[in-house]
């Protein structure tokens, strides 16, 4: 009989990409969710629903029951929030010991524990795994961060075999709901990006981070960190370069001072402070990413793993078809 997988946070972008992935290759899959009535992410998939919130401990245990390998997908994915310490870096860091410490209760035997780039940073430099970001003003970053070195804690406390993966931005199929990643590509596509903010994204296909899990699972070592990632990040000029590939007529945009984008974020997080609604651009982002190459190394994967990324130019493309399609399931593309 084949392994029986569960994957937390199922009906997200990456966990919906794995649960398919799994399935294609023959695993038997529970699919946890927060709310098991949201059935159409699911659609034609022999997946079991169940219920997983990551910090009702006894949910978990119940859903981890006869589980050999625990895929921890679900996390906070947002920059912003009107109260970004609890609703982001708690939630993330609770989130992780909970979800890890039932995962050694009900005997699971192993764990592929899903951390970020965020957690490596960037410097312009080709980093690998051995680095640590010591980033700690953008409150995404900083759970990840902090909710990995907890991981880790717990993992070994408890003797639980663990490896953990850290995708880069990830774009491609199964949306369901619009990431931060995708909703800025899909900025781009709508031409509601009128400059160039000079940030450089590490962009990766999410199946093929799905793939680099199940491989983590079957050949990763126990204690080890893999980047799954592309070696180099893009510009904006290559971002609108390979949308006009799917879809011609989008022109470069003026390049942004540093100055304006620390204005343009100052304004749009008085105005969510007063709406509630997320800014599009915050200082922190405008600190980490703007004039910073996003690189990393990524032989330890391709050598241990198998790891096989896309290039950044198909994996774009690639994510522009899709956003396309999604928004006009009728259109033929040229």
């Amino acid at each position: 009989m084949s392994k029986l997988c569960l994957v937390t946070g199922a009906n997200g972008h990456l966990g919906n990409t794995l649960v398919r992935a799994l399935l294609d290759q023959g695993y038997r899959v529970r699919a946890g969710v927060r709310d098991v009535s949201n059935v159409a992410p699911f659609a034609g998939l022999d997946c079991e629903l169940v219920y997983a919130e990551l910090r009702d401990e006894p949910a978990l245990i119940e859903a981890m029951t006869g589980v050999d390998v625990l895929f921890q997908v679900a996390a906070v994915f947002r920059h912003w929030s009107r109260d970004p310490e609890t609703e982001i870096v708690q939630a993330n860091v609770e989130g992780t010991r909970s979800v890890l410490n039932a995962a050694a209760k009900a005997g699971v035997g192993k764990v592929v524990y899903v951390s970020s780039v965020a957690a490596i940073g960037h410097d312009g430099s080709a980093l690998d795994e051995t680095s640590w970001n010591q980033e700690a003003d953008n409150p995404y970053y900083r759970s990840k961060i902090l909710a990995e070195q907890v991981a880790w804690e717990v993992a070994r406390a408890l003797d639980l075999w663990m490896v953990s993966v850290l995708p880069a931005a990830m774009v491609g199929p199964n949306a369901t709901r619009l990431t931060d990643t995708m909703g800025f590509l899909e900025s781009v596509r709508r031409r509601q990006v009128p400059l160039d903010p000079d940030f450089h994204f590490n962009f990766v296909d999410v199946r093929d981070v799905a793939q680099g899990m199940i491989l983590a699972a079957e050949k990763g070592r126990a204690g080890q960190r893999y980047i799954l990632a592309n070696e180099h990040s893009s510009s904006f000029a290559e971002i609108v370069k390979a949308i006009n590939a799917v879809s011609s007529g989008y022109s470069q945009p003026p390049r942004a001072p540093r100055w304006l984008l620390m204005a343009l974020a100052w304004a749009q997080e008085g105005m969510a402070r007063l709406t509630g609604r997320p800014a599009r651009l915050l200082r922190s982002q405008v600190r980490l990413f703007h004039g910073v190459r996003q690189e990393y190394q990524i032989a330890k994967a391709r050598r241990e793993l198998g790891f096989s990324p896309q290039s950044p130019e198909l994996v774009l493309r690639s994510a522009f078809t899709y956003l396309r399609r999604r928004a006009s399931p009728t259109c033929e593309d040229k």
